[in-house]
């Protein structure tokens, strides 16, 4: 069996090779896509993380934190109104609440603009301007500006459900912290004192209003009463038609007695008997009486029905009751003024400072490798979906 050798390799055939290597080489080098996809991840990524670095390192000025915490609180009392609002709450009525009242307050331009008049914060944080123009502010900022600035020198933490409000603040040093924190305090119990006296003020003064229509309305219905009586020269109906019931029967007792005596007289004499004609006319006279004592209290009678003790007896009834309701009105707004006067002189609204301002003894802030490496999560992030969309459009192209 022959076989025959594979032939040698000759000089064209290792040119061959090296040719098809070189050829490979030159398609695997980068290309200027490639170049500038590295190129915009130093831009992007790279140049912002070094930046940030060297800004934190070199300019950012460090910063101490003082904590604080407190919460509105109202005195108890056993009042029907406040046990009134108790249930209101326990039902789910809304109420406008203090906490967040003050949670608007410590963020707002008012409190800014009087810390900044007892501490002098601009001063403070324009040391450092404009070396380090991220944490400082310009001499001549505007209070707008320093509103804003304020807002991001505090951090305020505010739970609904408990009121509780925690406030940090951060400053150039300790010391000012610390001051600043406590200035926060001290606004914020003013506030509520500012409360507590427009509460105050407007519950006396509408109990006084109050006050003032139950007394113009009892003095009314006094003085309509007394106009009635002046009119009707009658003190008390009731007591006067009970006289005159009492002089009806005393009449009927009278014209009993004379009915017998008629009755006994006739018996022993006859009708033409002086007597007997003088009973009779007795008996008329009384009877006559008695129909005009029953006549001038009832409606039915001769007199005007105006003027009828059954519409005398109704108008000095509504007058009474008027005049007692009146009084019932003015007994409750007089307790009512005396409530809202008690309750004046003691504070119901109080600002408990359950943590006082705390002093630092290490600067916290700015966080320089939580700040590095969020610079640098959301710069890659941002590179990454930019080269993903301009790969995606470029093979779609």
């Amino acid at each position: 069996m022959n076989t025959q050798a594979p032939p040698p390799v000759t000089d064209d055939s290792e040119t061959s090779v090296q040719r098809l290597a070189r050829q490979t080489a030159v398609h695997s080098r980068l290309r200027t896509r490639h170049k500038g996809l590295i190129a915009s991840l130093l831009l992007v990524v790279v140049l912002p993380v070094v930046l940030t670095s060297l800004y934190l390192a070199l300019l950012a000025q460090p910063q101490y934190a003082s904590e604080t915490g407190f919460v509105v609180r109202q005195e108890e009392s056993v009042s029907a109104s406040q046990m009134l609002g108790g249930l209101s709450q326990v039902l789910g009525t809304p109420s406008a609440s203090n906490s967040d009242l003050l949670f608007e307050f410590i963020q707002s331009q008012a409190i800014v603009r009087r810390i900044n008049d007892e501490l002098g914060i601009v001063g403070h944080y324009a040391q450092f301007w404009p070396l380090d123009p991220v944490y400082s502010i310009r001499p001549d900022i505007t209070i707008e500006d320093l509103a804003q600035f304020w807002r991001r020198m505090i951090r305020i933490t505010y739970d609904k459900s408990s009121g509780v409000i925690m406030v940090e603040v951060r400053a150039r040093d300790a010391a000012m912290a610390q001051q600043i924190a406590r200035e926060i305090v001290a606004q914020s119990e003013a506030m509520i004192n500012t409360l507590n006296a427009q509460a105050r003020r407007d519950s006396i003064a509408n109990a006084e209003v109050d006050l003032d229509q139950a007394l113009n309305t009892l003095r009314s219905a006094r003085e309509a009463l007394v106009a009635f009586q002046a009119r009707t020269q009658i003190l008390d109906p009731q007591a006067d038609i009970q006289g005159r019931m009492g002089v009806v029967a005393n009449l009927q007792q009278q014209l009993a007695e004379a009915l017998v005596d008629y009755d006994l007289l006739l018996q022993a004499t006859d009708s033409t008997d002086p007597r007997v004609r003088q009973l009779d006319r007795r008996i008329r006279a009384i009877e006559q009486r008695i129909a005009g004592e029953r006549a001038s209290y009832s409606s039915d009678g001769t007199t005007e029905d105006a003027d009828s003790y059954p519409s005398l007896l109704a108008t000095y009834e509504g007058l009474r009751v008027d005049v007692q309701f009146a009084e019932e009105i003015y007994r409750v707004s007089l307790t009512a003024l005396n409530q809202a006067r008690t309750a004046a002189e003691r504070q119901q609204l109080y600002l408990a400072t359950f943590i006082s301002p705390t002093s630092a003894e290490t600067a916290e802030y700015p966080r320089k490798f939580l700040l590095v490496a969020l610079t640098a999560f959301f710069c890659m992030m941002g590179w990454s979906v930019g080269a993903l969309v301009y790969y995606s459009l470029r093979d779609r192209g």
